[in-house]
């Protein structure tokens, strides 16, 4: 790793015990990481970045061994596990966090050869700043693949793309990624997970979890920034399945909201649109993303007497949890 510029950690750790992962755990693992290196970005609900490259030097060990102690301690201090992924930029981080096996450290080599070899056969939705729409846009092309986007030439990128996405997305193919590792940055998004007992294959339990995660995710909103309030104006859900393949959707808003009704209702299309059909479910997560502040949002109003009767139904029952905690009060449906 010593022929690289950066080495960037990428950790994702999740509780021993197989459960889902809790904010103390998560703010334990950022004071833990910020202890071995000032350069640590969060990425909740459950990821970690950090330039390691100062403490590589100071502890006098290669990333391999760094992370075996990072996961000792984690273990010993909160009772928490990580997946490591070890290279010289966050996006082939990530990726390496994403291939590495459970609770394992995968160390992506400096040589530009190994980064291609490590690219080479993923699909292309790995690289950052490609979505689904641009996805369908390559494999309409023929180009399917990182690797195949690699070899492509620049020029017809740029005119498939357009000439800054064509021109980052063959550069990210070839594993460049100028992207540093902010430390302290702010959350643009907030996240919640749902873990099922047991492989779920009920789709009216499926829906119980979303409409357990939009009340979760809107009541956090609503109390963000001392208690000013966020907005989001996306919504993505990520539907883990039992032979861990991973599925993920996301849909901007009509407008931005924090509203639980207009989550749900946005979670529940999501989910309708994947068409699963007797899918082993192990877990569902939902994603706000595009924070802003409520005070900068523009609402429409509204005319329908319900749709106003359930928001400052909202504020009373945000009111209520603030004072007695975050299970205080129930939707009927989740209590029973």
């Amino acid at each position: 790793m010593t022929t690289v510029e950066r080495v960037v950690m990428c950790l994702r750790p999740h509780p021993a015990d197989g459960g889902p992962l809790g904010a103390r755990e998560y703010a334990g693992m950022l004071a833990l990481l910020g202890g071995i290196t000032p350069a640590v970005q969060a990425l909740p609900p459950d990821t970690v970045l950090a330039d390691i490259r100062g403490a590589l030097r100071y502890f006098d060990c290669d990333a391999t061994r760094l992370a075996a102690v990072i996961r000792v301690r984690a273990l010993a201090l909160y009772g928490v596990d990580a997946t490591v992924g070890v290279a010289g930029n966050p996006m082939l981080a990530r990726a390496a966090a994403r291939e590495a096996r459970p609770g394992g450290t995968l160390v992506v080599p400096g040589e530009p050869t190994a980064v291609r070899e490590f690219l080479a056969g993923k699909p292309v939705t790995v690289l950052d700043g490609v979505g689904p729409k641009a996805a369908r846009i390559l494999c309409s092309y023929g180009l399917d693949s990182v690797g195949r986007i690699a070899a492509a030439p620049p020029a017809a990128l740029r005119r498939i793309l357009g000439a800054r996405l064509g021109r980052e997305v063959h550069e990210r193919a070839l594993g460049i990624d100028r992207t540093p590792v902010r430390p302290g940055a702010a959350a643009r998004a907030i996240a919640a997970e749902r873990l099922f007992d047991l492989d779920e294959l009920d789709p009216a339990r499926h829906r119980r979890a979303l409409l357990s995660l939009t009340e979760e995710l809107g009541a956090r909103l609503r109390t963000q920034e001392q208690g000013r309030g966020q907005v989001c104006r996306a919504l993505s859900l990520t539907v883990r399945c039992a032979d861990r393949t991973t599925l993920t959707r996301t849909r901007t808003l009509a407008e931005p909201t924090a509203h639980s009704a207009a989550l749900t209702a946005t979670a529940y299309a999501l989910y309708a649109g994947l068409g699963l059909q007797r899918a082993r479910v192990r877990a569902l997560s939902l994603r706000a993303e595009d924070l802003t502040s409520a005070d900068r949002a523009v609402r429409q109003l509204s005319l329908d007497p319900e749709d106003e009767k359930a928001r400052r139904l909202e504020a009373v029952t945000d009111r209520v949890r603030a004072r007695f905690g975050p299970h205080a009060i129930a939707r009927g449906t989740l209590a029973a």
